[in-house]
């Protein structure tokens, strides 16, 4: 592998398996996934529950349009909404996180009746028309300008910012309760209860982007349960079908009332609702979101305890991780992958990312912070 290979984008690591945190080469080479699978295998690869109700599902019914009822889609449908936060009573599903963005930025301003989006600086919410419209950096957008029109950047975390933009044109502000792509960003204490306060006062939707955040990541299902915030519309992807690519949307019922009529031919398909089910169900009952919390906090601790000063900082909250290194992160990704078969995420130049399974244990945690110690602070690692 070359360098070039890896910083480039190309992964020219061939897997043919994958079991819990853990995926494997055709040579029998183990990596420890801490960001490869991109946060959609919560309940890490091939989980049973969730390989036995695919199984079983695309043995009897692989696809009928969403117009037909359906068991495996009535029962995703109501475990997503059980799970969703308080008064979010109404869901739809699509196919991606992009999907599910454009969806909620349809709904909210079908429900208000107003145009104007406010979105946050170093935001990313999707590669479609309308939610890269909502994304911040221009080397995602340049390529396909003119976008969507009538959206407005905000600096993320900017209390009085958010205020000043917010009005009575608005239809909606749609930020991440924690900013994965930007940076893993954690917004300052009030600044999503400022947001929610201000969008209520103005007759805004407030969506909550949680496609990265979401399924426990965080320490509890979703992100903005922590700061005791619920939003008008949320959006979820990435690990709701634990590896199947699904999307989701679940609003409050004045969005639901007042929306226009919005569809997808494979929404809520026979075969991924049975992983949606699967997947939320074994979250839920086997309390791993508790598990992120715990093992997430200890992760956070060993690396600054570890890192100390050869890092700026490390952050997140359950194991949505960010390092801000004083180098950069591809080259640190890079070398986690050659050297020591652990595969992890820029986020931003100078981030590393870290989104491991929910059902890894403090060992493998440790195994993280040997690996960066040996690479960001070889004096710091322990001798042998």
């Amino acid at each position: 592998m070359s360098d070039h290979d890896f910083i480039s984008g190309s992964k020219p690591i061939g897997i043919e398996r994958g079991e819990g945190p853990s995926l494997y080469t055709a040579d029998g080479t183990e990596y420890l996934d801490a960001g490869a699978s991109y946060a959609c295998t919560p309940l890490g690869h091939s989980h049973p529950a969730v390989v036995d109700a695919v199984q079983e599902q695309v043995g009897k019914l692989t696809f009928v349009d969403s117009s037909f009822p359906v068991q495996s889609r009535e029962d995703a449908y109501a475990a997503f909404v059980a799970a969703a936060p308080d008064d979010l009573e109404s869901a739809w599903f699509c196919n991606s996180g992009t999907e599910a963005n454009e969806a909620a930025l349809k709904f909210a301003r079908s429900a208000t009746g107003e145009s104007k989006i406010i979105a946050a600086t170093r935001s990313f919410h999707g590669r479609t028309m309308g939610s890269l419209a909502a994304t911040w950096k221009d080397k995602y957008k340049k390529p396909f300008e003119p976008l969507a029109g009538d959206v407005e950047f905000v600096p993320y975390g900017e209390g009085k910012e958010l205020a000043a933009a917010v009005d009575d044109e608005t239809a909606a502000v749609i930020l991440e309760p924690i900013q994965g792509e930007g940076g893993i960003n954690l917004p300052p204490a009030g600044y999503l209860e400022t947001a929610r306060q201000l969008t209520e006062e103005a007759g805004a939707a407030l969506i909550f982007d949680e496609v990265q955040t979401g399924m426990g990541r965080t320490g509890s299902m979703w992100a903005c349960q922590n700061a005791g915030v619920t939003p008008d519309v949320l959006t979820a992807a990435k690990g709701l079908g634990n590896g199947l690519p699904v999307g989701a949307v679940a609003v409050q019922d004045w969005i639901a009332d007042g929306a226009a009529s919005h569809n997808a031919t494979f929404s809520g398909g026979p075969v991924v609702s049975a992983a949606v089910h699967a997947t939320i169900s074994t979250l839920v009952e086997e309390e791993w979101p508790a598990h992120a919390a715990e093992v997430g906090d200890y992760l956070v601790d060993e690396l600054e305890a570890a890192l100390g000063d050869a890092v700026r900082e490390v952050r997140g909250e359950g194991l949505l991780v960010g390092i801000e290194l004083k180098r950069g992160a591809n080259r640190v990704a890079r070398d986690l992958a050659m050297n020591h078969q652990i595969l992890a995420l820029p986020a931003g130049r100078t981030v590393l990312r870290l989104l491991p399974p929910l059902v890894i244990d403090e060992e493998e945690a440790d195994r993280l912070v040997d690996a960066l110690a040996d690479l960001v602070a070889p004096e710091a690692t322990p001798e042998s």
